[in-house]
């Protein structure tokens, strides 16, 4: 359903874009009357919203943010005004056409001086098949007009704004995590473009496991000894390089290999996929071995899962 609101006093701005978003604060930049609009449509589990309004500031507090609840990140698209995007020790100036992203996982603050508007994605922290450190160098910083990809993408992303009225169903979903995968590749692509000192050989060297990871994940023979031999490298050697995060190879291949399934498990145009054929096409041929891992990973079947999601 596409959800208009319009605010004539703060108090009423404060709930309505908590309720929108994740839990927030906010702060009027000067007393005196306040507008503010706020449109767009939840997607499954994505929300665009444009939000046009006067003079104000949001907060993502801790103590907001240690309420039960999942992780998002949110991808902000200046369309007009000016906006001070703050978070893991940095602050960026948004002008029209900046992308920047943000973690609702740990504190932030968005100030607005003046009238303004933005787009606003938000979404689950596991689609864009990045490790939470590859994303934590991103935040608070712009990718827009100055950034080769990001100037193509943001007027992709202007352009999705304005159907919000129309874009409803199955098609609004698979557009809304689209814009999301167009993200991750504009994120992808900064991190590597980062001079050498930016990031240490290893790390960098784990950002291109993880990049082939994603690209192979239907391939049924993806494991270590693939991994290892095509980046040239012993299999011990990658096992030692995944033992510096929170993930063994095989935990991050099986992860993202459900992570896509689960995707296409509640999109409505691949209803009448087999939940077997899902499975297999993210590499996971074998399907009551599938159903087992999905299980494990969410708390239901595959089959569960897509009924109750569709």
């Amino acid at each position: 359903m596409y959800q208009q609101d319009i605010a004539t006093d703060f108090a009423h701005w404060r709930r309505l874009v908590s309720d929108s978003f994740v839990p927030l604060d906010a702060e009027q930049a000067r007393p005196g009357s306040f507008t503010g609009r706020l449109a767009g449509r939840h997607l499954q589990e994505l929300a665009i919203m444009r939000v046009t309004a006067g003079p104000h500031a949001v907060l993502r507090t801790p103590e907001l943010i240690g309420r039960a609840g999942a992780g998002y990140y949110k991808l902000n698209l200046q369309v007009s005004g000016h906006g001070l995007l703050v978070q893991d020790g940095r602050e960026t100036l948004l002008h029209p056409g900046d992308l920047a992203i943000y973690d609702t996982e740990r504190p932030y603050s968005l100030a607005f001086d003046d009238e303004f508007s933005t787009l606003v994605l938000m979404f689950p922290r596991q689609l864009t098949g990045m490790s939470a450190d590859d994303v934590r160098e991103l935040t608070a910083t712009t990718m827009g007009a100055g950034h080769r990809l990001g100037a193509a993408v943001a007027p992709f992303i202007t352009q999705i704004g304005a159907m919000l009225p129309t874009l409803d169903g199955p098609i609004g979903h698979r557009l809304a995590l689209n814009v999301v995968d167009l993200l991750a590749t504009v994120m992808a692509d900064e991190l590597y473009s980062r001079p050498e000192a930016d990031g240490t050989q290893q790390s960098r060297l784990l950002r291109r496991i993880h990049h082939f990871i994603e690209s192979q994940l239907a391939n049924p023979d993806l494991g270590p000894d693939m991994i290892a031999a095509a980046h040239y490298m012993s299999t011990r050697a990658l096992h030692q390089l995944f033992a510096t995060t929170d993930h063994t190879v095989a935990r991050w291949i099986r992860e993202r290999r459900l992570e896509k399934s689960r995707r296409d498990l509640q999109d409505p145009l691949l209803r009448d996929v087999p939940v077997g054929s899902i499975g297999a096409r993210w590499g996971l041929a074998d399907p009551a071995h599938f159903s087992r891992l999905f299980r494990a990973e969410f708390g239901r079947s595959p089959a569960q899962y897509r009924r109750e999601h569709l």
